[in-house]
């Protein structure tokens, strides 16, 4: 994905996930399920057709930054969430303090 094309990135609460949109066909998702007042993101993905062009990195930045506006605090159980927020450390403060350690977060 180049870095002038925003990604399309709805959240779809009745389904529990924030979908990425493109051409009008959704080819890409991030799952998560409500617990204790944190969204706990358990799983990406994205279609295999399209991976290697960025688009899973586009829609978890897109993600996390709908969910930072909203200021929703998560947990990143899916490991490429997870990742990300490791290499994005703009990303860390969603994550609530007392549970950072456990997903390598803390220098």
């Amino acid at each position: 994905m180049s870095d002038d094309a925003k990604p399309d990135v709805r959240h779809n609460p009745a389904r529990h996930r924030f979908e990425l949109w493109r051409d009008d066909a959704r080819v890409g998702q991030i799952n998560y399920e409500e617990r204790d007042g944190l969204l706990v993101l358990t799983h990406t993905e994205v279609d295999s057709r399209l991976e290697g062009h960025g688009l899973g990195s586009a829609l978890i930045r897109a993600t996390l930054e709908q969910l930072d506006a909203a200021g929703t605090r998560i947990r990143p159980d899916c490991p490429f969430v997870k990742a990300y927020v490791q290499h994005h450390p703009e990303f860390v403060h969603l994550v609530p303090e007392d549970s950072r350690e456990q997903y390598g977060l803390t220098p």
